[in-house]
């Protein structure tokens, strides 16, 4: 499973690292001769459903509209392709807020460009035959979490958001994978993860409906997955930053319109790629992420100051970064349209 860990990242390594890359990514030509940038996207981890509009925009020529030949790579965890996005050695990158903000404050030379899981797909999920349906069946859980993540750390205020303490509750530390094996086992009633992730894979694999308490319907909403860029590269490129926003803004309204379409343009992107159903579960999931309240209506992708500010301020209550900074810290807002 994805690993969204908020760790300390290895400044003085990769800043090391950065010197020695290289800003050009390259140019090539279109089938037509048209010129187009060579340019790199790693994403947060094995394509899943959630990756779907990147496949989809490439399939049907979005990002060569834009003058972009597009690299889809596979991550390892939303905090090694931020680290590695602000080393250089990617030109994008496809990552949580909360490792983006850790790195940050730790003078990892990275921004976002645009958050595009506005809403959060953190969630309590169980099967259903747990009976698990409110905030309140969790009193005496047995709940798999990872410890030191960001849905960890967010976990007690939504406990307290809705009347519950830590102490209502009974937590197992587990790695991100060995989450789905605890639920499936028996060893837990429930996990913290992710709704647009392992909730459909578990479903596919055991046979049995699952159910979610997302932390956004009660309560609890924050920024997530996001489209992140090097300063490096954002001071030598910044157009080729505008057009890598715009023609991903754009593949993600395609591939909206085209859930099918936008599924199967996936197949063949990974050995480890989920089947077609999950692969469709996870990206009906994740659509339903992609704006706030002060959002709605606009394009994926485009943020508001009021909304980054929420969401610095729930990150630096909770300890996922050590103090609150102003938007612009962690957001390049003149590379893309505000709500």
């Amino acid at each position: 499973m994805r690993l969204r860990r908020s760790a300390a990242v290895l400044v003085p390594l990769l800043l090391a690292t950065a010197a020695c890359g290289g800003d050009d990514s390259g140019k090539t030509k279109s089938a037509s001769g048209k010129e187009l940038d060579k340019v790199t996207l790693t994403l947060n981890w094995y394509p899943y459903g959630e990756h779907a509009p990147f496949y989809y925009g490439k399939k049907q020529g979005i990002y060569e509209k834009h003058g972009i030949a597009i690299d889809i790579k596979a991550g390892q965890g939303s905090q090694k392709t931020v680290q590695a996005t602000g080393a250089g050695q990617t030109d994008f990158g496809w990552a949580d807020t909360p490792p983006l903000m850790a790195g940050v404050g730790q003078g990892l030379p990275v921004k976002s460009l645009g958050v595009f899981l506005q809403t959060t797909p953190v969630s309590v999920q169980s099967f259903t035959s747990k009976a698990i349906k409110t905030p309140a069946d969790l009193k005496g859980k047995r709940i798999a979490s990872t410890a030191g993540d960001a849905p960890s750390k967010t976990f007690p205020v939504f406990l307290k958001k809705n009347g519950l303490t830590e102490t209502d509750v009974r937590i197992q530390n587990t790695d991100p994978a060995g989450k789905m094996a605890a639920v499936m086992s028996g060893q837990v009633d429930a996990l913290i993860g992710y709704a647009n992730d392992q909730g459909p894979t578990m479903q596919n694999k055991s046979g049995k409906p699952v159910s979610y308490l997302r932390f956004s319907s009660f309560g609890l909403s924050y920024y997530s997955n996001g489209l992140i860029v090097g300063e490096r590269k954002l001071k030598s490129s910044p157009d080729l930053a505008k057009r890598m926003f715009a023609a991903t803004s754009e593949a993600w309204t395609a591939a909206e319109k085209d859930p099918a379409g936008a599924v199967a343009s996936m197949q063949g992107a990974s050995a480890q790629l989920p089947p077609p159903n999950v692969l469709t579960d996870q990206f009906k999931t994740t659509v339903t992420l992609l704006h706030t309240a002060a959002t709605k209506g606009k394009a994926p992708g485009v943020n508001t100051a009021a909304d980054w500010t929420q969401t610095i301020n729930l990150f630096a209550q909770t300890g996922v970064i050590g103090k609150a900074e102003a938007p612009e810290k962690y957001w390049a807002s003149d590379m893309a349209p505000q709500g």
